[in-house]
């Protein structure tokens, strides 16, 4: 069903600015239509679709990402994964620059993005650019939007295993950890949904986006590099462990 429903994008309206709507605060993003459409479009298709809704962010590298897009939080745990389609084309076109949010994907398979994504939290473009074909850029955040991923960036991280190796929590200690208290809702950092605010396609004609000039240079980055950047994704089997055994990073 929800890969019908990505064969036939073209019935939404392609969208220039969506809202992150998280637990810390909103933050707008406008999206690079015209250079990167196949993966403006995947992301709608999970954004029209709801898959973002009560979405769970997973994962935080000070200094590097803040990602989310792969699983949801219904009331229990563990967390749910969300329901993934057809991958997008690659479309390493942009660089990995401070700001912009980018495609998560699968190691050693270029053309595997489905509805995971991540903030640049410095300049990975040296990494990012050129890892596993590149990381396609598909957006840039707006305003003070980038106060919100910081404060995020900034929060208590946690080893709950699988996915979730470091994992933000709110009002949640080391403490807390040690004396196996409970995690719930509360300390999640949530997105309670992602919203198209603007659906014109040409907007913010002032955002010139930084090219990725590493790519062609480099033959399509290699595949199979590691480092910090590694944004495979992970099994969710140990999220299982949610609550229990749980680390601070």
């Amino acid at each position: 069903m929800f890969g019908l429903m990505l064969s036939s994008i073209s019935q939404f309206g392609q969208a220039t600015v969506v809202e992150i709507r998280t637990s810390l605060g909103n933050v707008q993003v406008n999206l690079f239509d015209n250079t990167t459409p196949q993966t403006v479009s995947n992301f709608l298709s999970y954004v029209n679709s709801g898959a973002y809704a009560n979405n769970v962010v997973h994962r935080v590298e000070p200094g590097f990402v803040v990602q989310a897009g792969g699983f949801s939080y219904t009331g229990d745990f563990p967390l749910d994964n969300v329901a993934t389609g057809t991958p997008a084309q690659n479309e390493p076109k942009l660089s990995n620059v401070r700001g912009t949010i980018a495609m998560a994907k699968q190691g050693g398979n270029v053309n595997s993005a489905t509805s995971q994504w991540f903030f640049n939290l410095d300049n990975n473009s040296a990494n990012l650019d050129v890892q596993n074909g590149g990381f396609t850029v598909f957006g840039q955040v707006l305003g003070d939007g980038m106060q919100i991923v910081d404060a995020i960036a900034a929060l208590n991280r946690f080893n709950l295993g699988g996915a979730a190796t470091s994992m933000p929590l709110r009002n949640y200690t080391s403490a807390d950890a040690d004396n196996e208290v409970e995690i719930t809702e509360a300390n999640l950092v949530l997105i309670s949904d992602v919203v198209v605010i603007d659906p014109a396609v040409s907007t913010h004609p002032e955002i010139v986006p930084a090219n990725n000039t590493l790519i062609n240079s480099s033959n399509g980055g290699d595949s199979n590099s590691g480092g910090g950047g590694a944004l495979g994704w992970l099994s969710l089997i140990a999220l299982l462990l949610l609550g229990r055994r749980v680390r601070r990073v």
